[in-house]
């Protein structure tokens, strides 16, 4: 973590402008903090098969933490979730406006692809994560499901439907942070979809954790907005918190059942971070 944190700061978009706030606003919500899940996943693979590759794996994650925080920045709009805290801070729509957000988001977006362009890996890995992180960040996963969730706003959906929404919306970004991993190392095909699959249902235990949280944490403690899914398809809202929870440790409990079917390689080296998060709804 401490080698990602000194990574992400010495890569933070500095450009000589004479915008009063342009390299500020881009800075903001990547220096306010944050898990850093999903690069931590993407490291935590290759640190386990080839340490080697830890330094030249740093950009692809960076990369993820680049544009979950778009993400972040443009669900915080106005226009979609009008939220104004975010990790403990104003979003940055409160801190500037509206037209410097979105500016931000769409900076950090594309920023994501040049560093990793940049690489140090070889020229068809580079081009294999453009491709993971460009089909599950955007038109087939995360924007896909941020879409469904805002045009069915006040329009109940079944469960299967929410699973799909958020399954889109948050897991596939997770599930990709462990294929990217794999696919920097060179795990055969069968490892990568074991990863994937493994990383689309803890990234659902993560947005099911997370709609706990929205219910039973403060502001405070949660560092963001809280209480503000009212009209939204969480799974709070469709089967209550008791449910919510039960449906949370069935499958976190799945979860440790896949996860022992891991080598011992990638066992150790995920332990730390699957141990971290498969519980957090408690």
């Amino acid at each position: 973590m401490q080698r990602f944190e000194a990574y992400l700061e010495a890569n933070l978009p500095n450009v000589e402008t004479f915008h009063p706030h342009y390299n500020d606003a881009l800075a903001a919500m990547l220096l306010a903090g944050g898990k850093r899940f999903r690069p931590m996943l993407l490291l935590s693979v290759v640190e386990a098969y080839e340490p080697l590759l830890f330094d030249g794996a740093l950009a692809p994650a960076l990369a993820l933490e680049f544009l979950h925080t778009y993400s972040l920045i443009h669900d915080d709009l106005p226009a979609m979730d009008d939220a104004p805290l975010r990790r403990g801070f104003e979003t940055l729509h409160v801190t500037y406006d509206d037209a410097t957000a979105i500016l931000a988001g769409d900076a950090l977006n594309t920023e994501a692809f040049y560093h990793i362009s940049k690489a140090a890996l070889r020229d068809d890995i580079k081009i294999k994560l453009v491709e993971l992180l460009a089909r599950d960040g955007g038109t087939y996963g995360m924007v896909l499901g941020q879409s469904i969730d805002l045009h069915f706003e006040n329009t109940p959906l079944t469960l299967e439907q929410v699973k799909v929404l958020h399954k889109n919306k948050t897991a596939k970004l997770i599930a990709t942070s462990l294929l990217m991993g794999a696919v920097i190392v060179g795990l055969n095909k069968e490892k990568q979809d074991a990863l994937y699959a493994f990383g689309i249902d803890l990234g659902l235990l993560f947005q099911i954790q997370d709609d706990i949280i929205d219910e039973t944490h403060t502001e405070e403690e949660a560092g963001k907005t809280t209480g503000n899914d009212g009209d939204k398809n969480s799974f709070i809202n469709l089967i209550g918190l008791e449910r919510t929870v039960e449906e949370a440790e069935t499958l976190a409990k799945h979860l440790e059942e896949e996860f022992s079917k891991f080598d011992d390689v990638l066992q150790n080296g995920l332990k730390k971070i699957v141990n971290k998060y498969l519980y957090r709804h408690r």
